[in-house]
């Protein structure tokens, strides 16, 4: 029970470090998403880099931040992170999502005498969006677990009393951290699902 303020004052300094993330993350990552569908050659690149940061393990990428000015071991590098972590499925799933809209809606969108920017707007993003979101919703959960590496460099988040609980050989707060953490991550997940259902058009 005496632990109950502190884990809600941890869950919202965690919520505060993956939104932080993946809303920086869905400003920059749509738009590049988007620019790619009409640049194929660099398509293969952009994505092809996100996709390598994903192989750099989690510590090794928060520990990359330290060093740099402006930086150290503070909230800005857990965030930058994060961010880092988030651009891949958005980028992906948004380039993909428009990509697959069929060849023959947009045709007949053309037919009507609707400009690229209109068609993107008014077809292809609309949808687009399932795919867009499910990108949206793995970045949202990879931030939610990567988050927990946070504690490492003194930016806060559930991951203290896992932190904590290792290095006292204490299982009781491993669980303080990863329960909540666990069930923040399916919370996260299902608003977004809602949020997706809002934004697909109806068919």
């Amino acid at each position: 029970v005496a632990r109950i303020p502190v884990t809600f004052r941890l869950i919202g300094e965690h919520l505060f470090l993956t939104a932080a993330a993946v809303l920086l993350a869905i400003v920059i990552a749509v738009p590049v998403g988007i620019y790619l569908t009409g640049n194929e050659r660099l398509s293969g690149t952009v994505i092809g880099a996100t996709g390598i940061i994903q192989t750099i393990p989690s510590l090794a990428l928060l520990a990359f931040m330290i060093p740099i000015p402006g930086f150290g071991l503070s909230v800005r590098s857990a965030i930058a992170a994060l961010f880092l972590y988030a651009l891949l499925p958005i980028v992906r799933n948004t380039y993909t999502g428009i990509r697959e809209v069929d060849a023959d809606l947009i045709e007949a969108a053309v037919g009507m005498g609707l400009r690229a920017r209109q068609i993107l707007r008014y077809v292809q993003l609309p949808l687009a969006v399932p795919t867009i979101m499910a990108g949206v919703r793995t970045a949202a959960v990879i931030s939610v677990g990567v988050a927990t590496l946070a504690a490492f460099i003194g930016a806060g988040g559930l991951g203290e009393p896992i932190l904590t609980g290792l290095q006292l050989n204490e299982p009781r707060l491993i669980m303080a951290g990863a329960i909540p953490a666990a069930l923040l991550a399916l919370s996260v997940d299902g608003l977004l699902g809602l949020v997706e259902r809002l934004l697909t058009p109806s068919r």
